[in-house]
């Protein structure tokens, strides 16, 4: 009796596997016909089209733009803070220290440091970005663009930024 159970069981466990190994395949033969429009107008399916090479296009651009970051930084910075591997990690770190993560940004210096990239660049541009003032948190676009520019050339940037703030009146305590 206990045999023909386990046997029994052992053959229910056996069809399941085999069920569930051809499940993909037979998802696999699913998905084409879903994606063939099937049941989809004409004028929905070229809008999905359109949508989709407009999306590659979109993707191109910024990875030339990152590409056209990455030269840039190594052409105007002579230390090992403009190899790319510095630039990615020490970015990072600036923003992430901007915004008070501190466990991750120490994670990252690690790595920073592993690569042999400069730690004194590190703290120019995170000065750089603390001394232009705050940022509203939701634009996650201008932190980019100033961490950017004080990566590139965090003397210079501090130096403008200084220069037209000290022009104006500061009245009341800075935000945190």
């Amino acid at each position: 009796m206990l045999r023909r159970t386990v046997r029994s069981a052992a053959a229910v466990l056996a069809g399941g596997v085999l069920l569930w190994s051809a499940l993909p395949a037979w998802a696999e033969d699913q998905a084409p016909a879903q994606q063939q429009g099937q049941g989809q107008p004409q004028g929905e399916k070229k809008e999905g089209d359109q949508k989709a090479a407009d999306q590659a296009k979109a993707e191109e651009q910024e990875a030339a733009k990152a590409i056209a970051e990455y030269k840039e930084a190594e052409a105007k910075l002579s230390s090992s803070a403009g190899a790319p591997e510095c630039v990615w990690t020490g970015r990072r770190i600036v923003n992430l220290l901007w915004r008070d993560d501190m466990d991750t940004a120490r994670r990252y210096i690690d790595l920073y440091d592993r690569f042999g990239c400069s730690s004194e660049h590190l703290k120019f541009a995170f000065r750089c970005v603390i001394e232009q003032g705050p940022i509203d948190m939701k634009a996650a676009d201008r932190l980019a663009s100033r961490v950017h520019d004080c990566w590139i050339a965090p003397e210079e940037t501090t130096t403008t930024s200084n220069q037209s703030t000290s022009n104006t009146t500061r009245t009341g305590t800075i935000p945190n």
